[in-house]
């Protein structure tokens, strides 16, 4: 009995050929474009979590107790060796990098500049922060070294010094004293940003502790190869990092970033769904004008004894049968654009440049879209899914029939 109402479904579609052949071309069409949003949205939440990972804050940090309410530089890990270790173990950890900063002052002559110093290891740092890669003079710190600092460009030039040149750098020690020492300038960094460029000084680890008379690192930031793991990692790594030290995400420590990034979000899957609306509105609408003109058919159908969980199997069958055909023409159409769309990208640099930053984020201006084996389920549940939803009411309707009205009516 199945069987044959399924094939009573197929062949009603299949009557009325230019009514099904605009159901099926609407429903891809929505189809296509769901797809390409979705796409959009993957490829932007990639991107900001990346860049924002990348630009220092990491996926996943270690952090001091009490970090998370005073973002206070001078707080120090109880055990940062432990927790570089233990964050090491993390499956899927593509950099672990230690950190101490101090707030100082950079001096050359007359010029002075106040500038977060950074402690780092120099054979790790550059996978974990991407803008140190980015040395338009000089060179990079080289592991072990010490009396030497990298800068960013807006440093160098309000400093008026240049790769070789010697710099004063001034601190608050443990104590509360001053201390100072010299610092041999070794390279330059430009971002393209200005912001950052004013932020970036770098030396070795040992040199902050020196200065500041404060052992060991203030942080640990982990850079994940699946940004979508962070929250996973922190709870694995939350359970094994020294007493008295904290795990956070990048969400968590960049707030006004990753909200920025749920705004975009909410905007993205408000146009998705004004999408799936549309589509939703435009089966439903032929679903509707389809059982108005068959009322006759429906109303033979119910006198000769079709029940009504039958009728509304058999309009639901006919709304399958187009889902999938709709489902499969925008699955089709859009994975050529995906896929061009997932390796070329979407182009911004006409309007925004050769980037932009945003709370200290440079954000890269191509776009990227992606593209997986979820675009098979979510092409069918965007199809499926709406042309049921929108069949219902058509299939209540036709269920309702009366047979002597209807036949009435249709003389």
């Amino acid at each position: 009995m199945a069987a044959l109402s399924s094939r009573y479904a197929l062949r009603s579609v299949g009557r009325n050929a230019r009514r099904t052949l605009l159901s099926v071309a609407g429903i891809g069409v929505g189809c296509f474009l769901a797809l390409f949003m979705e796409s959009l949205n993957r490829g932007r939440d990639e991107l900001f979590a990346r860049v924002g990972a990348e630009s220092g804050s990491g996926h996943v940090r270690v952090v001091p107790r009490g970090w998370r309410e005073r973002r206070d530089p001078r707080l120090r890990l109880a055990d940062w060796r432990a927790d570089r270790a233990a964050a090491s173990a993390l499956p899927g950890a593509k950099a672990v990098a230690p950190r101490a900063r101090a707030q100082v002052l950079l001096a050359m002559g007359t010029h002075v500049v106040p500038v977060e110093l950074v402690g780092v290891d120099a054979a790790v740092e550059p996978r974990a922060f991407r803008f140190v890669r980015n040395v338009v003079k000089g060179r990079y710190l080289v592991p072990g070294e010490q009396g030497a600092v990298v800068v960013g460009k807006v440093v160098a030039e309000r400093l008026e010094s240049d790769v070789g040149d010697d710099i004063l750098v001034s601190a608050v020690g443990k104590g509360g004293d001053i201390q100072s020492g010299m610092l041999r300038l070794v390279g330059v960094v430009s971002t393209g940003s200005e912001e950052i460029d004013a932020s970036i000084a770098q030396v070795a680890m040992e040199e902050v502790e020196r200065l500041t008379g404060l052992p060991g690192a203030g942080e640990v930031t982990v850079v994940l190869e699946d940004w979508r793991t962070a929250d996973a990692a922190r709870d694995l790594l939350a359970r094994r990092v020294a007493a008295g030290d904290a795990v956070m995400t990048w969400g968590e420590i960049n707030p006004e970033f990753r909200g920025h990034l749920q705004q975009d979000a909410a905007i993205s899957r408000f146009v998705s769904g004004i999408i799936l609306l549309i589509v939703f509105l435009g089966v439903a609408s032929a679903q509707l004008a389809a059982v108005l003109e068959r009322r006759r058919e429906f109303a033979v159908l119910a006198a000769l004894g079709m029940s009504t969980g039958r009728m509304v199997r058999l309009v639901l069958g006919e709304a399958l049968a187009l889902g999938l055909a709709g489902g499969a023409l925008g699955l089709a159409a859009c994975l050529p654009v995906l896929w061009r769309f997932s390796r070329a990208g979407l182009d911004f640099r006409r309007w925004m440049g050769s980037s932009y930053s945003f709370q200290g984020v440079i954000v890269e201006p191509i776009l990227y879209g992606d593209l997986g084996a979820w675009v098979i389920p979510y092409a069918a549940a965007v199809a499926l899914g709406a042309t049921v939803v929108a069949s219902l009411y058509p299939a209540w309707f036709a269920a309702r029939t009366d047979p002597a009205v209807a036949l009435r009516v249709a003389q």
